[in-house]
């Protein structure tokens, strides 16, 4: 409230409120430098945190394209970063996407052998923003540091609980991420990390973000980050018991339900599960309806339908999709009433999907053929449950789709049910994937 009345001139100018102003940034710069573990001149202020990744890629692969045009991602990274990923490659760059693991983990090892002579830069995030895995950071950043990559680090979902660890080059953030206002983001590079700003050069923050401060939210993001610091480690203690007992108790009182992320390495505010023979988007209009707020990876809550590219690069099953994350003073009392009304919910929305009709079996080859083109997920894996017990173990369902989601929803039932996935072919009509009966 005082930046609102002591914080609206320009910080640049040298009279009496200018210099006020000043004052209120260069104090909120320290704070949030101090909760990040940086100096307060190596940390700028952005619009967002999207600014801030898409400035700190463009800024360090052109401070460093004399070493080369080769740039590293992990295939679970925010969309802001592979955005960033796509436009340099496009521009004629080349990036090496590294794999996850079925908790969403990048293998150090794998991600060192990644690194090239021509690797201008590496990105890594903290934690997933979907699924809560955090990421082995300080193991990349010291491979990283010996082959003299610099690594970016996203932490924006991490840095409410802690600074990151490791010897990182770069690290961005967002406000509304530990509760700040929206519209601020922060960039960090390190002293000695080569770093040349692209597109017009502003005289603010360092020339790495054009445009007047926006001094009470940059205020107000400081101080939010500081207090949400102060009760990190108790808050985290309490939320990490309610997310596991949201682990532990929803596979008990849904059937057919996978529990995705690392069960130990995961931030302590977020869990997600994926439902079998379910609509996401349905599931999140029930779940409203019922005073819950939660969001999807999954396929049916995109506008492309397209499976979560977090979610595919595990392997895990996308329908049904549900993430919870708990605000900081969430009531176990919440959670209670969420696991309660979770069970009948999840049965409504199958049991509308029970029966959708148009699907088709019919022998063809000596496999028993579902026609399921045309329908959206979950129906697919619906028709493909609702025939596999007309087979003979040792015999095969074929499924034919045109739903990118089958792509993934189908070996990830086949892996749910103990059954074998044979493989995908191209159809006349979509695609043809073919599951043999094991039991």
């Amino acid at each position: 409230m005082a930046s609102l009345d002591e914080g609206w001139a320009d910080p640049a100018r040298l009279y009496r409120e200018g210099r006020r102003a000043r004052l209120l940034l260069d104090a909120a710069r320290e704070a949030a430098a101090e909760a990040v573990g940086c100096r307060g001149d190596e940390l700028v202020f952005t619009s967002s945190g999207t600014r801030a990744v898409h400035s700190g890629i463009a800024g360090a692969l052109a401070g460093r394209r004399r070493a080369g045009g080769h740039l590293i991602v992990s295939a679970v990274e925010h969309s802001s970063v592979l955005h960033s990923a796509a436009a340099h490659e496009a521009g004629g760059g080349t990036v090496t996407e590294v794999p996850v693991d079925r908790g969403g983990a990048v293998d150090p090892e794998a991600y060192a052998a990644a690194l090239r002579e021509d690797t201008a830069l590496a990105c890594l995030q903290s934690a997933n923003h979907e699924v809560g895995t955090e990421q082995p950071v300080a193991e990349v950043a010291a491979a990283c540091r010996a082959a003299g990559v610099p690594l970016l680090v996203d932490a924006a979902q991490s840095l409410p609980w802690g600074p990151v660890d490791g010897d990182w080059s770069l690290l961005t953030g967002s406000a509304h991420k530990w509760g700040g206002p929206a519209g601020v983001g922060l960039l960090v590079v390190r002293k000695g990390v080569r770093f040349a700003a692209q597109g017009p050069v502003d005289e603010r923050e360092s020339g790495r973000a054009a445009g007047f401060e926006n001094i009470p939210a940059i205020v107000a993001a400081a101080a939010s980050l500081r207090a949400v610091r102060a009760e990190a480690v108790a808050e985290g203690a309490r939320l990490r018991e309610l997310t596991e007992r949201i682990r532990a108790r929803v596979p008990g009182s849904v059937p057919d339900v996978e529990v995705v992320g690392d069960p130990v390495r995961r931030l302590p505010h977020l869990v997600t599960f994926s439902c079998l023979y379910v609509d996401g988007e349905t599931l999140l209009h029930e779940l409203d309806r019922a005073g819950f707020s939660v969001s999807s990876g999954s396929s049916c809550t995109s506008s492309t339908l397209t499976p979560s590219h977090v979610l595919r690069a595990m392997g895990v099953l996308s329908e049904g999709n549900v993430r919870v994350s708990l605000p900081v003073g969430t009531e176990a009392a919440e959670v209670e009433r969420f696991l309660d009304v979770l069970p009948g919910a999840v049965r409504e929305v199958r049991e509308k999907l029970g029966a959708p009709g148009g699907a088709r079996a019919r022998e063809e080859g000596g496999s028993l053929v579902v026609d399921a083109v045309g329908k959206r997920c979950p129906i697919p894996v619906i028709e493909l449950a609702k025939v596999i017990g007309d087979v003979p173990v040792g015999g095969t369902v074929t499924v034919l789709a045109d739903d990118e989601a089958a792509r993934l929803d189908i070996p990830a039932w086949c892996e749910m049910r103990g059954q074998e996935y044979v493989g995908e072919r191209p159809a006349d009509r979509g695609s043809a994937y073919v599951v043999r009966r094991r039991s």
